[in-house]
């Protein structure tokens, strides 16, 4: 019995190692960026310009292959909430990316990032996003929203659209987010060893937090 319980266990530690955490994560709709620069939310002078920093926020993501799964993020990154009348769905969003800040949970992995096999920094310093619109869900419940924007990761350019609870505080605005991209639609095509392939689902995780000043 003990044999058996033991098998049991280990066949448990194998299959969760082998999951893959995009499966059931919402996955981010892709297209062709928006051409017209009216598309493209800019600050305007009735918006109140929230700072987005590490010191309030985090940007991270979960990769995997088919033997386990990795997390990380990003330390350096600059945004800014440009918050309209307290209102999400008139407001913007913006971040920017320093690419040789990414960071993984081995360092030996943190490295091979940093490499043309993955996100080539040398190359693609920086990734943005520009967000095009925010759309109320009311059907996911109080506070979600689809949020709509431009994504420019290593060379590529898309627009992408993912949901979002967004929630505007007496302090501040928060935003929380967790889907799923395909790192291929990006130009990310490594695909590791013929063993072990990383998959194309990629998770990413925003927790922004974004203080307002005080009067």
């Amino acid at each position: 019995m003990q044999k058996i319980a033991f098998v049991i266990i280990l066949s448990c530690i194998f299959l969760a190692s082998c999951e893959d955490p995009s499966a059931n994560k919402a996955k981010a709709q892709t297209s062709e960026p928006s051409r017209s620069a009216a598309n493209t939310q800019t600050l305007t002078a009735a918006a109140v310009a929230l700072p987005i920093t590490p010191d309030n926020s985090k940007v991270e993501w979960t990769g995997s292959k088919v033997t386990g799964k990795h997390d990380g993020g990003f330390t350096k990154f600059s945004g800014t909430i440009g918050l309209v009348n307290d209102k999400p769905e008139n407001s913007s969003v913006s971040v920017d990316i320093e690419t040789a800040s990414i960071y993984a949970n081995v360092d030996q992995l943190t490295e091979h990032l940093k490499t043309a096999d993955f996100f080539d920094v040398q190359k693609f310093p920086k990734a943005t996003f520009a967000s095009t619109k925010i759309v109320p869900d009311s059907s996911a419940g109080p506070d979600t929203y689809n949020v709509t924007g431009d994504l420019d990761l290593h060379g590529v350019k898309k627009s992408i659209t993912f949901p979002a609870t967004i929630k505007v505080g007496p302090d501040d605005v928060t935003v929380n987010s967790e889907f799923s991209i395909n790192r291929k639609d990006f130009g990310l095509v490594y695909a590791g060893k013929a063993d072990d392939l990383i998959r194309d689902g990629v998770v990413i995780r925003l927790d922004l937090r974004a203080p307002k000043k005080k009067s």
